[in-house]
């Protein structure tokens, strides 16, 4: 059988961003497919990893490739976009509108039109509320109004609406209760296993790790080199 082919390497890689030292990744490929959750990124670390891997940034050393190609190599803006919509991006970075609902908020990557929505956008709404297990209920409510499980949900949802081919994910559970994360951590593996998506999970969460992803690793952050965590245990089969 022929081996996946690889979406995400970085070999070597080094990256000052004014932290007590640069960010270190001797080596990681990740191949079509693979979910990989990885422990060591704290908020600010994770931030960084997943713009090396966009190419929203270049590493001061070392080389990052991408569906084949080093960001290094991209050569304008343009490209840069084209190339971005291949990614959804998980984190809490990713700005809800309290003012309109979970349903205009997760409208929002598909159309601007939100006050009368067509019968085929709401149909790709709800579709997508659906898939993330974001309750009916919770559509009509103004976002500041859902309870943060609810929001991430939207944030998934938002994540994956123009169909990426990658997940890269930023402490998912870091804002959910602790009778959440379970019931979360099930919905995303299920997402990504539905929709064939190569996923990149930074969390701080072993039980959450291991419960989304085959793979876990955990960085040492003095040498960059990533290691198969241990002392981790799925929650369920």
């Amino acid at each position: 059988m022929a081996q996946a082919s690889s979406v995400i390497a970085l070999r070597g890689v080094s990256k000052d961003y004014r932290g007590l030292r640069p960010l270190r990744i001797q080596e990681l490929e990740i191949r079509d497919g693979q979910t990989v959750a990885i422990l060591g990124f704290d908020q600010t670390t994770a931030e960084v990893l997943v713009s090396l891997i966009t190419g929203a940034i270049t590493p001061d050393s070392g080389d990052v490739t991408v569906f084949g190609q080093s960001t290094r190599d991209i050569v304008d803006a343009d490209a840069w976009l084209q190339g971005l919509d291949h990614f959804g991006i998980l984190s809490e970075r990713a700005v809800l509108l309290d003012q309109l609902t979970a349903e205009q908020n997760l409208a929002v990557p598909f159309s601007l039109e939100l006050d009368e929505m067509s019968a085929d956008l709401l149909g790709r709404v709800r579709r997508l509320a659906e898939e993330v297990g974001l309750d009916e209920n919770d559509l009509k409510k103004g976002v500041g109004a859902l309870d943060a499980g609810a929001r991430q949900r939207v944030r998934l949802g938002r994540a994956l609406a123009l169909q990426p081919r990658v997940l890269l994910a930023e402490h998912p559970s870091a804002s959910l209760n602790g009778e959440g994360v379970p019931e979360f951590a099930a919905d995303l593996s299920a997402v990504v296993s539905s929709r064939a998506l190569t996923s990149v999970v930074l969390t701080a969460d072993r039980t959450f790790a291991g419960a989304v992803a085959p793979i876990v690793l955990e960085l040492n952050p003095a040498t960059g080199e990533l290691k198969p965590s241990s002392g981790w245990r799925k929650w369920f089969t």
